[in-house]
């Protein structure tokens, strides 16, 4: 098997340049694209489920096909959403704290 190259990955980078072009004021985040996962962008927003929200309307995922669970206890929320867009599979996931019964986060 040869080593991956840039061409490999160029759907998901393709889909990247598509959404600077059409909403440049999306909040970057974290942005990942791997020889792992050739054909898939994730999009990770930490402590920013405004922007995850910025990114779901801009990608015309359903508010109905968005998960929500915890993890670390129950101290984070995780919301995750899928979609295909411009030939790639967006991963898309938001973190933050769950506020705890005290007021504060944690």
């Amino acid at each position: 098997m040869s080593p991956a190259t840039l061409a490999d990955v160029s759907t998901p980078l393709l889909a990247l340049r598509v959404l600077l072009s059409e909403h440049p004021a999306l909040p970057a985040g974290m942005i990942r694209v791997s020889s792992i996962f050739p054909g898939q962008l994730d999009i990770g927003l930490h402590d920013d489920l405004g922007g995850f929200e910025t990114w779901r309307a801009a990608l015309g995922i359903s508010p109905d096909l968005v998960t929500c669970h915890t993890q670390n206890d129950g101290r984070t929320w995780v919301l995750k959403a899928g979609a295909i867009f411009a030939g790639a599979r967006i991963e898309l996931t938001g973190f933050a704290d769950v506020p705890q019964p005290d007021g504060g986060m944690r």
